[in-house]
């Protein structure tokens, strides 16, 4: 098992925001947490990387807890972040972007190889590679985020909300790589989303979160199916 987390809760001062939430994710494994906004996805997203900390509950790694390791050890471990509304930095450059993902990466005799097949998940990155990051339309600054994260050749992705405020072409391409990363390169992604369908279509398994509780998990395709997550999620 790569991460598993047990009985996590999160709090923001006195207020608990995730309830005793448990999950686990295989290595090769795609799986997706959705739910509505404010559901507390983010949150467990933040807390697996070490950005908050967990009020409660143990986070594991490779079978070693992690829960009180800070978030700079756990990016060297091979886990990395695609934070949500991209955050790039504004005022570097596109390659200038993407070599901060590389930070505390040991060997770095492979930079020119990993920065080459970032390029060609995303051509428009190298084609404006000198340009400043706030020059970018939204869905380029999305890819250079997740440029950023992957360089480093992670083991484990975390990606947060990556269609909110896209194009609906641009979220058919984000969703593509995502499925490209996991199915050709054995990336293992977790994945939280408010946009339902399109996180069930790539995932192998999914948990769906409501008010900081999780109510349902199981296959994706299944979850696709089921009559309140269609209610609920989907639309239908």
């Amino acid at each position: 098992m790569l991460l598993e987390a047990k009985d996590l809760r999160i709090s923001y001062r006195d207020v608990e925001a995730v309830h005793g939430v448990s999950f686990h994710i295989e290595e090769g494994e795609l799986i997706s947490i959705i739910g509505a906004n404010g559901a507390g996805k983010t949150s467990i997203l933040n807390a697996v990387m070490g950005i908050i900390p967990a009020k409660g509950g143990t986070i594991s790694y490779q079978d070693h807890d992690i829960t009180a390791l800070p978030a700079h050890h756990r990016a060297r471990l091979g886990i990395r972040i695609v934070p949500e509304r991209a955050r790039v930095f504004p005022l570097l450059t596109v390659l200038e972007n993407i070599m901060t993902g590389l930070y505390g990466l040991k060997n770095k005799t492979d930079v020119p190889s990993r920065l080459s097949w970032t390029y060609d998940l995303f051509p428009v990155l190298k084609e404006r590679s000198k340009q400043l990051a706030q020059t970018l339309s939204g869905g380029e600054q999305q890819q250079l985020a997740i440029a950023r994260a992957l360089v480093s050749q992670p083991k484990l992705l975390l990606v947060d909300e990556v269609s909110m405020g896209l194009m609906p072409i641009l979220v058919d391409k984000v969703f593509d790589v995502l499925r490209y990363l996991n199915k050709e390169e054995n990336l293992t992604i977790l994945l939280v989303e408010q946009n339902a369908l399109a996180s069930l279509s790539i995932s192998h398994r999914a948990y769906v979160l409501e008010t900081g509780v999780i109510s349902l998990h199981g296959d994706a395709q299944t979850l696709k199916e089921d009559p309140a997550v269609k209610k609920s999620y989907l639309g239908a």
